[in-house]
Parts: structure tokens; C-alpha cells; sequence
């Protein structure tokens, strides 16, 4: 029997992340259905542990896994949720991200390799193999999207490792979760320009003579999709937009999932503008969408969660409503999770509206 734990402390822009409680899912066929995670059947155990403190540090930034003792104010010239900006220049982030290399899963028989984008600047992607059971059917595509507030977390990190694969296995598809540059090293935009290049990487496969043979052999271009969790749900939707506005030939964007998304419209908006030096204010439409590029949204169905507790409920919420208004001809489906908060299904899986969620998820993307 092995386990995947599918502990989450990562999400981006809603509070300042510390390790939860893990949850140890016991799989015990390849075939293990969502529906039953939360079943007696299942044992779940439960463990807390406290992060080792590593710091990293450089010219410029460097990095705690714990918020530090207070020091002196006069020092500090900004503070954000996810880092803070000292007078002499340096800036210290709140959390590093743990990042683990590819490993196939025994249990699911799912197979993960990591991929390079381009060297200059540095694009990578982790690309999930479903076990393939008939070579002649070709799969559809997840283009993933990760959150972390845009400075911290990775798509080689164990735990969007462990999701992606539970989600790649349950839904059976092709899932490419690409490896986007971060605050410091890399101010925005280059989350989005990064992960544009990525999809056109992906796109580029389309005549099965890409670089990668995995997708050569088994990405079926007519079914893709584009999802990401918080920060990654922003700019999920930002590439939908350069969809509808730029195309993507010979890709055809089946659906764009949206958990939790961050948008303009809360406190958070400020460390969003010191991380774009070339922000455009609270109208960008990178962070507040506008009514014309809801209107070219690239994909004609969007599925969309927010979370009751979640303080980016409200911008999920309006950017629902805003879509359906813009005039966009498509379909938009919006579901609350109650008495949950900021990506809980990540935190703790076993929970029953946890495996709803992923369940609906799954669900969404073998729709026709």
C-alpha cells in the first residue's frame, strides 16, 4: 500500500502560509475513484510537523521558512503577506518552496518527466503521462497553472507533484504544469510572458513533430484546457485572453478551470503593483480584467470555484458576473464551496467537498 499526501500550504494571496496538518490518502488499487476518498474504507492519518528553517540568500533577497522576530520598523520600507522590503534594498520572502525531481507513480502509473522551455530566459514545464491503456487514442491536455502569490511555490514542488498527479490519473489526461519565473529573481510580468511562451511550446506539437515525444504521440490538440489554482487561476485567464485576441493555431481551448482566482480588488493589489514595476494601476487589465478581453476570452466554457471563507470569494464573484456580462458567447459555471477557505482541497483531500471539487474538476474536462 503506498500513500499520496496531498498536503497543500502553498496557494497564492490569501494568507501567510504555514505547514498544515498532513493528510496521508491511502490508494489501494490503481483505479481508486475520488468518490470513495472520504469513505470509512479509507484510512486517514494525521500529522503535523514544523518546517526546517532554511535560508537562501543572494545579492538582493533571501528567504525564511518562518516569519522572523520583529525588528526594528525604521528598517523596513515594505511589508507584505509574502515578503518584506528592507530600506537597504533586500527582501526577505516569508517561504521557500521545496522542489523534488520527476518520480513515476507505482500506484496510478502515471509517469512524470521534466522538460526545458528555454534557456534564456529559464522556462520549464513537468509534463504527467496517464497510463496508457490503448496507444491509438489520443488524450486530452491540462495546461497547469500553480499558485503562490507569484513569488513562491513551483510546479516541481511534492505537493503540486502529488495533486497533479491524482488529477492527471483520475481524469486521464495529458497534464503540462509549466515552471514560470518568480518575484525577485523575475518581477511580473514575466508569470505571464513565461507561461505564454510554455503554451506555445505546447502548441508547437500540434503537427506531432515537437520536441517532446510524449505529446507527439498522445495530446489530442482538440481538447485542451487551461486551469491553475489563486495567482495561477489569474494568469490562467490572462492566456485565454492572448487566445481569443492573438489564436493559437491548430489548438483548440476546450475549457479553463479557475480555483479560487486572485483579481484586483484587495489588499493584496499593493504587493501585486511592487511585484509589476510596469503595473498599470488598479484598470490593468492583468489584474482587473476589462469587458473587451472577457468578451475575446478564448475558451467557450469556464468553470469556475470560490470558496466561502476565501477573501478573494468577492473578485472570483465579480469576475463571474463581469464574464457573463461582457457579452462573451459561452458558458460559465460558478460553484461556491461552503465553510471552506483559500484551496482547501489541497490542504486536506480527505475532506468531502474537497473530493467534490476534484471530482467536478475531472468531470469538467471529459465533458464534450
Amino acid at each position: 500500500m503506498a500513500s499520496l499526501c496531498l498536503h497543500y500550504f502553498s496557494s497564492a494571496l490569501y494568507r501567510s502560509y504555514s505547514f498544515k496538518t498532513a493528510i496521508q490518502v491511502n490508494l489501494l488499487t490503481p483505479k481508486t475513484s475520488l468518490s470513495k476518498m472520504a469513505s470509512s474504507e479509507y484510512s486517514f492519518t494525521t500529522g503535523t510537523r514544523r518546517p526546517e528553517c532554511r535560508i537562501h540568500t543572494h545579492a538582493h533577497s533571501f528567504t525564511s521558512d518562518h516569519r522572523p522576530n520583529p525588528i526594528d520598523p525604521n528598517q523596513i520600507a515594505h511589508e507584505f503577506r509574502f515578503f518584506r522590503v528592507y530600506k537597504d534594498g533586500r527582501i526577505e520572502k516569508f517561504r521557500s518552496t521545496e522542489k523534488i525531481p520527476p518520480s513515476d507513480d507505482p500506484i496510478t502509473g502515471v509517469r512524470i518527466k521534466d522538460v526545458e522551455i528555454s534557456s534564456q530566459p529559464a522556462v520549464s514545464a513537468r509534463i504527467f503521462l496517464p497510463k496508457i491503456h490503448d496507444s491509438t487514442r489520443k488524450l486530452p491536455i491540462l495546461y497547469h497553472v500553480h499558485g503562490g502569490g507569484f513569488c513562491f511555490q513551483s510546479a516541481f514542488s511534492p505537493l503540486h507533484s502529488k495533486y497533479l498527479t491524482l488529477l492527471t490519473a483520475e481524469a486521464n489526461v495529458i497534464t503540462v504544469s509549466v515552471e514560470y519565473g518568480l518575484f525577485p529573481d523575475r518581477p511580473i510580468p514575466a508569470c505571464y510572458e513565461d507561461s505564454w511562451a510554455g503554451l506555445q511550446w505546447l502548441a508547437g506539437h500540434v503537427h506531432g513533430n515537437g520536441p517532446e515525444p510524449w505529446i507527439n504521440d498522445h495530446a489530442d490538440f482538440r481538447r485542451v484546457f487551461i486551469g491553475g489554482e489563486s495567482a495561477g487561476g489569474n494568469i490562467s485567464h490572462n492566456l485565454a485572453v492572448r487566445i481569443g485576441s492573438l489564436g493559437l493555431p491548430g489548438v483548440n481551448l476546450a475549457g479553463m478551470v479557475l480555483v479560487h482566482p486572485y483579481f484586483g480588488g484587495t489588499d493584496d493589489d499593493k504587493m501585486w503593483f511592487y511585484m509589476c514595476p510596469s503595473n498599470g494601476g488598479l484598470q490593468d487589465p492583468r489584474l482587473k480584467p476589462s469587458a473587451g478581453d472577457l468578451a475575446r476570452l478564448g475558451s467557450k466554457r469556464v468553470l469556475m470555484f470560490v470558496a466561502e471563507k476565501d477573501h478573494l470569494n468577492v473578485v472570483g464573484r465579480n469576475y463571474y458576473k463581469e464574464l457573463k456580462e461582457s457579452g462573451w458567447e459561452g458558458s460559465v459555471e460558478i460553484i461556491e464551496n461552503e465553510g471552506e477557505d483559500h484551496c482547501f482541497h489541497m490542504e486536506n483531500s480527505s475532506n468531502e467537498k474537497a473530493v467534490a471539487l476534484i471530482q467536478r474538476f475531472v468531470s469538467f474536462m471529459k465533458e464534450e
